[in-house]
């Protein structure tokens, strides 16, 4: 659970000015560095080391952080836990000298028990060794021995199109609760008529105590007992005439855990709760009942110097921009986002796809090397649902983008895929597979998995709801506008056709350079991303099944550097990485708004259908 200070449970921010040092030839570990290390220059924290330094940009293999802090007195009684928010890609952690433990996988938090290395009354010393080197076996992959056919290969050597931010990129915590203690707690909200019923599992670690949970907000107070039995206990709450949350009203209720011994509260935990169902009916995507359009788009954590470090201005101004621009919803591309994120689109009333950082996924390198990743996605879907499962504006899952088999650039350039892979047969089990623990894990949120255009339709008939990136009229008949669209109609009915699903368009867009014009419109231009987007919100509109329209990209973004990407940058924002609007940006703002006060008049007219008992 995301650490907590109130009157029992403490939190001690380490984020700051680090100590820090690069370890190419891999001797730190040997020569003991976590005892302390000399020769270091400072560096910030939260941040990607990358664009800190000169020499740091493309270095992504094994670096040190360090630095000395004070354990408060008053924590004596407590148990104390180090966590850290983001390392990538892999991280080992030392406290005293004493190994705490480590973690695979970046974009995911972590936490250590440091309880029993703690020095009270004098300085402690946490050492934190990173690595980020990109390789097969890890997810995401990297130095494959071809990424996307060769079509995004550059330097460094990603198989995704996005630069391989490296370092501790979210804040590192060091914080306590009581030897017995709340380990979790999850909300699951369902809807009945009017009413919500919330639904509430606890469980507490550490000892055989009673309990009690409270819900508060319009409406009034409920409470009830908790009972636990092997450290798990339940309780339902019905709210009369719920307020249901939504983007229009993000209305959150407040749930309070409490553990008691006796008279005493032994600890205490809160959150925020929104009540309201997500589901896929037909070709449908509803939301509390009534069918919902997604607008908004596929982002990046991107800014210059931090990299993908947590920057918390940042996450405020683009919530701003998304409502400026008439936007409800963003996918977390191609990773977990921040909870920071996470807890401002739960007020703000953001809808979000929260995906793993499974992009670039292949299935023709062998069993080893499949079964490496598979084991390593399973592990990021347990620890996101894990740490997402309670916020409301989380909608659906996404366990992977853009796997491709063997054959995928003969497909993604139009030559068809009639010829069956191997890797096809492999893939559609490795998907399944992933698809069936996001089902398990949270059988309330829709599932899908983010196809390219001429992928295997088998692997999307795996989704609850289709999500397909296009690119015609970009990548596939670049220049040709109007081809790209019909070629994008023809795509979308053919889905729907086989499937009978929901479709989100989940990327499609266009590279503009600010401040490049032409007339007529030619690649590379503003106008010209805006006649695509034009041109695709066009062909969705006519089709009542697409159900989301994500622009790709929210905003400029880093990337390795190659004959494609013009200055290390892919510049399908419609906003600049500095965040100046594109004419882009002006033209979605113009589409989106009108259709959000269109959708207004209509249900204040007398003459609309009434609302649902849902409502």
């Amino acid at each position: 659970m995301y650490p907590q200070q109130n009157d029992i449970r403490n939190t001690l921010d380490l984020s700051g000015l680090w100590q820090f040092k690069l370890d190419p030839h891999e001797q730190g570990e040997r020569e003991r560095w976590f005892e302390g290390l000399a020769g270091t220059r400072t560096i910030a924290v939260p941040a990607s080391w990358n664009e800190q330094f000169q020499d740091t940009r493309d270095y992504l293999g094994t670096a040190w952080y360090a630095r000395e802090f004070y354990v408060p007195t008053g924590w004596r009684d407590q148990r104390a836990y180090l966590r850290v928010g983001s390392a990538n890609y892999v991280a080992q952690v030392w406290a005293n000298g004493q190994l705490a433990g480590g973690h695979e996988g970046g974009h995911l938090p972590f936490a250590l028990d440091v309880t029993d290395h703690v020095r009270w009354e004098e300085p402690n010393l946490v050492a934190i060794q990173v690595n980020g080197d990109l390789e097969p076996t890890r997810v995401p992959p990297g130095n494959v021995r071809q990424g996307l056919g060769g079509f995004m290969r550059g330097y460094p050597n990603t198989s995704f199109d996005f630069f391989p931010y490296t370092g501790l990129q979210r804040p590192v915590i060091l914080f306590s609760v009581p030897q017995d203690h709340i380990a979790d707690v999850t909300a699951v909200t369902t809807i009945e008529g009017r009413d919500g019923l919330v639904h509430v599992t606890a469980w507490q670690e550490g000892g055989a105590l009673d309990g009690q949970v409270v819900l508060a907000g319009e409406g009034g107070q409920w409470a009830a007992r908790l009972s636990f039995t092997d450290g798990c206990a339940r309780a339902v709450f019905r709210v009369r005439n719920a307020r249901l949350w939504s983007p229009d009203d993000p209305y959150l209720y407040r749930l309070t855990v409490t553990l008691n011994d006796g008279a005493s509260t032994v600890d205490r935990y809160t959150l925020e709760v929104g009540i309201r169902t997500v589901a896929v009916q037909g070709d449908k995507l509803l939301l509390n009942g009534q069918p919902v359009t997604l607008t908004g788009f596929g982002k990046h954590e991107d800014f210059p110097v931090h990299g993908r470090g947590l920057n918390v201005p940042l996450v405020v101004k683009d919530y701003a921009l998304l409502k400026w621009v008439g936007a409800n919803s963003y996918r977390t591309s191609h990773y977990p986002y921040s909870e920071e994120a996470m807890q401002l689109a739960d007020h703000e009333g953001i809808l979000i796809v929260d995906e793993i950082p499974a992009v670039g996924l292949r299935f023709d390198d062998g069993e080893k090397n499949i079964e490496a990743r598979a084991a390593q996605c399973r592990r990021q879907m347990q620890e996101l649902i894990a740490r997402d499962k309670n916020h409301p504006s989380v909608i659906a899952w996404s366990v992977a983008n853009e796997p491709f088999p063997t054959n995928m650039i003969r497909r993604f350039t139009g030559g068809g895929g009639e010829e069956r892979e191997d890797s096809d047969a492999i893939g559609t089990r490795f998907l399944e597979e992933m698809l069936a623990l996001a089902r398990e894990l949270d059988p309330t949120r829709p599932v899908t998995l983010v196809g390219l255009m001429g992928g295997p339709v088998e692997w999307l008939a795996l989704s609850d709801i289709v999500f397909i990136n296009s690119y015609y009229g970009w990548y596939v008949l670049g220049g040709r506008l109007d081809a790209g669209a019909e070629m994008l109609a023809q795509q979308l009915d053919s889905l729907h056709q086989t499937l009978g699903k929901p479709i989100v368009i989940s990327e499609f867009g266009a590279d503009a350079i600010p401040g490049i014009h032409s007339d007529p419109p030619e690649m590379w231009t503003e106008e010209y991303q805006v006649e695509l987007l034009r041109r695709y919100l066009d062909v969705a509109v006519a089709r009542p099944f697409v159900v989301g329209l994500h622009v790709w990209n929210f905003a400029d973004f880093k990337t390795g550097q190659s004959v494609g990407r013009v200055g290390g940058m892919n510049h399908k924002g419609v906003f600049t990485r500095d965040r100046r609007p594109k004419m882009a940006a002006h033209f979605l703002r113009e589409r989106w708004t009108a259709q959000e006060a269109t959708a207004a008049a209509g249900a204040c007219d007398p003459r609309a259908e009434p609302a649902s008992s849902t409502q």
